[in-house]
């Protein structure tokens, strides 16, 4: 789907794997050439949710009560934690959506966009996919699920012309982010071979090696999508 758009890079990868570095360096070589701009996918609830831990005296247990609340939603094996919790997730899924349509818009303009994320269904609850990844326990929870669904579907359905999928290993990332929770990054960096995009182009880089190379590698790979683009 999309024939009529202008061609879009996604690099996708574990925390920690270097994605905003080397988008942004992808974007400045690709406008040597070409109209091009940045494009984010994420929900920012990470980086929201390190924000409030840093409040005073109630920051750390508000902290700690939503990191449950996003850890019992991204659980395939957890039941949803109840409407409201459900409305909150479905709610963002949507303005990712809004974003997913504006970054639309630029490509039928002709911009070529490089996003460091890509929304994905094939691992609810991580990566940019689906957020209400457990099991519905109503009617109206699988009502909203089922809703959820369907957006991260169709946005998948849109295949970006190249994934470059970047892969790291848990202490590395440790090291980079020593603020992240350990078990999810086990999780994160174990799950990103299983991210296909709907049999998308994909480059399989490993984000341990020098930087130079890793970003020559990339270029070399947008290069040549670009040119058959």
């Amino acid at each position: 789907m999309g024939s009529d758009l202008a061609p879009l890079i996604a690099v996708v990868g574990s925390d920690g794997s270097g994605k905003s570095t080397l988008s942004a360096d992808l974007l400045a070589h690709i406008q040597k050439t070409r109209a091009a701009e940045s494009g984010y996918l994420g929900l920012g609830s990470g980086e929201q949710g390190r924000r409030i831990g840093r409040w005073p005296i109630i920051g750390p247990p508000l902290h700690r009560f939503l990191d449950g609340i996003a850890d019992r939603l991204r659980e395939p094996d957890e039941p949803i934690p109840a409407y409201l919790a459900a409305r909150y997730a479905l709610n963002k899924s949507k303005k990712r959506r809004a974003k997913f349509d504006a970054l639309l818009e630029q490509r039928r303009a002709g911009k070529v966009i490089v996003t460091d994320r890509y929304p994905q269904i094939e691992v609810p609850g991580l990566h940019d996919g689906p957020i209400l990844a457990g099991r519905a326990t109503s009617a109206r929870l699988a009502a909203m699920q089922a809703e959820e669904r369907a957006l991260y579907a169709e946005m998948a359905a849109y295949h970006p012309s190249l994934v470059i999928r970047l892969h790291v290993d848990v202490d590395t990332v440790m090291a980079r982010k020593p603020d992240h929770d350990r078990a999810l990054i086990t999780r994160k960096v174990e799950t990103v071979p299983l991210l296909a995009f709907n049999g998308a182009p994909i480059v399989d880089i490993d984000a341990t090696i020098p930087y130079e190379e890793e970003l020559a590698l990339a270029t070399a790979a947008v290069d040549r999508a670009l040119a058959g683009a």
